[in-house]
């Protein structure tokens, strides 16, 4: 019987780093930021009505109760997956995101690498430690289909004239 290989495909660096960047962004602002809830205006107001179909109807305080709903829910699905995806790294790997990317201030590389690791880390080992971060997370993001992985994949081609 031969032996069955799998190989994980090689992603642009770039685009990999821009993506959970992306990703993380979006978890740090729906975690800092609060969901500020619409509301029904109660006073008439006049609007310009243009001659189309007459047959829609709208139902603002429906709307406005659905939106107040499924939008804070959706927020919160979205950090949960984000959070169960950085759990499945390696320790240090997850204490780099979560210091770095996941907090409410914002801190540098530098005072990572510096101070938060015990013992502090050389900025090679840093930066190395980042992309197999930035890596495996991408992979968890696209499993909880927070992002697409098949668009940061290099194209085979170039891969195979950077090895010639």
């Amino acid at each position: 019987m031969g032996q069955m290989s799998f190989e994980l495909p090689e992603l642009d660096r770039k685009k990999t780093q821009a993506a959970v960047e992306s990703a993380l962004e979006k978890y740090r602002i729906f975690k800092s930021i609060t969901f500020e809830e619409r509301e029904a205006s109660v006073t008439a107001s006049s609007t310009e009505r243009f001659h189309g179909p007459t047959n829609v109807t709208s139902d603002q305080t429906a709307d406005i109760a659905i939106h107040n709903v499924y939008v804070p829910q959706a927020r919160q699905n979205y950090c949960e997956k984000v959070e169960r995806a950085v759990n499945k790294l390696y320790p240090r790997e997850r204490l780099l995101i979560q210091e770095r990317y996941m907090k409410d201030e914002t801190i540098t590389d530098m005072k990572v690498y510096s101070f938060v690791f015990n013992p502090p880390i050389s900025k090679d080992l840093y930066a190395k430690i980042r992309w197999t971060a930035f890596y495996r997370l991408a992979f968890n993001l696209d499993y909880f289909k927070i992002i697409d992985i098949k668009k940061l994949i290099t194209p085979q081609d170039e891969h195979d004239e950077g090895q010639s």
